[in-house]
């Protein structure tokens, strides 16, 4: 896409993102996404929902519009006169619900569109293929360029695992069962992989609609919007080992590793009997599948190179309070029923 300015576009042109729709504005990490762009006071939120949910959502939304996700319409209608939307859906939400939401995003107007991904490197091919998720993001993106046709961009964001949500996910995640002070090493835990906390990746969504949509003229060189059509956002909280994250939650829990008990797998050869338990429907063969191949040595799953957390503004974060929230997750129940 050549490059535009600000100063060479029509009449009535805005220069900023004003109106954001966000589908999933009560979930997981659509909640830290939603309050962090009502914080900012600069953008108008609507979220999305079905007609009858009953999700719980952050004060101060400025518009609800609810729909029926069976018509098309109904879609195009609560996304008219949107300059951005954001796609945060559960990982069992049907198939067709993204295409749905693009295909109407697109002839609604919507400029941006940011995909449901939030996790791995997508870009990395064999990232991509072998965790199972990443092609499906390829797919997406490659869709809102085929049918944007130059007037509706994604831009997806690369944050790697959420920290707090993944270290309290028992041993099918990070290979911590924080209950039974238990821990799998993956090969000598010394991997180091970039992840983020769901604030940082609240801040960070707020941050890149807070910037310019084009630079203002030839001599602007601020960062704008444009620079990231069409192209992944990397950000990160922490780029650390298993070894780190152990020794953070020892530290906060004035703890030793005298009473913990351990154990060590090959990430190959865990990641192959992975694959071997989803291919029979079991939905912890899917989670060790993804959380591991990020952990393979020299497997692309630290991007910290890539990262663009100072010109998004977003700051430091202290490990051990991250890590006091993983500890607060599994103290309050959250994965208590959960399946895996």
């Amino acid at each position: 896409m050549a490059q535009q300015f600000a100063n060479k576009q029509p009449p009535g042109f805005r220069n900023h993102i004003q109106n954001i729709a966000i589908v999933g504005a009560g979930g997981s990490v659509g909640k830290f996404i939603t309050e962090a762009l009502l914080s900012q006071g600069k953008h108008k939120v609507t979220a999305i929902t079905r007609q009858d949910s009953d999700s719980v959502l952050p004060q101060g939304i400025h518009h609800i519009k609810k729909v029926d996700y069976s018509s098309q319409q109904s879609l195009v209608d609560a996304l008219k006169g949107q300059d951005a939307l954001v796609i945060t859906l559960k990982p069992m939400s049907p198939p067709d619900t993204q295409h749905n939401l693009m295909d109407a995003a697109v002839e609604a107007g919507v400029e941006y569109i940011m995909p449901n991904e939030y996790g791995v490197d997508a870009s990395n091919k064999a990232l991509a293929e072998e965790t199972m998720v990443g092609t499906a993001v390829r797919e997406a993106r490659a869709y809102v360029e085929k049918i944007g046709n130059g007037k509706t961009f994604w831009v997806g964001l690369v944050c790697g695992f959420w920290y707090e949500f993944s270290l309290a996910g028992k041993e099918n995640r990070y290979g911590f069962d924080l209950g039974e002070k238990s821990l799998t090493w993956f090969d000598d835990g010394e991997t180091r992989f970039t992840q983020s906390t769901w604030a940082q990746c609240g801040r960070a969504v707020a941050s890149l609609f807070a910037l310019k949509k084009l630079p203002d003229n030839e001599t602007d060189r601020s960062p704008t919007l444009s620079q990231f059509a069409n192209a992944p956002v990397y950000i990160s909280s922490f780029t650390v080992s298993q070894r780190d994250m152990l020794a953070s939650l020892l530290r906060i829990t004035n703890d030793s590793e005298a009473n913990w008990t351990f154990k060590t797998e090959s990430s190959r050869d865990r990641h192959a009997d992975a694959l071997e338990k989803r291919k029979q429907g079991v939905l912890a063969g899917f989670i060790r599948t993804l959380y591991t191949r990020v952990m393979f040595p020299g497997g692309g799953g630290d991007t910290s190179g890539k990262v663009v957390n100072e010109v998004l503004g977003l700051p430091v974060e202290d490990l051990d309070e991250a890590t006091r929230g993983a500890v607060r997750l599994h103290e309050e129940g959250y994965f208590e029923g959960r399946a895996a």
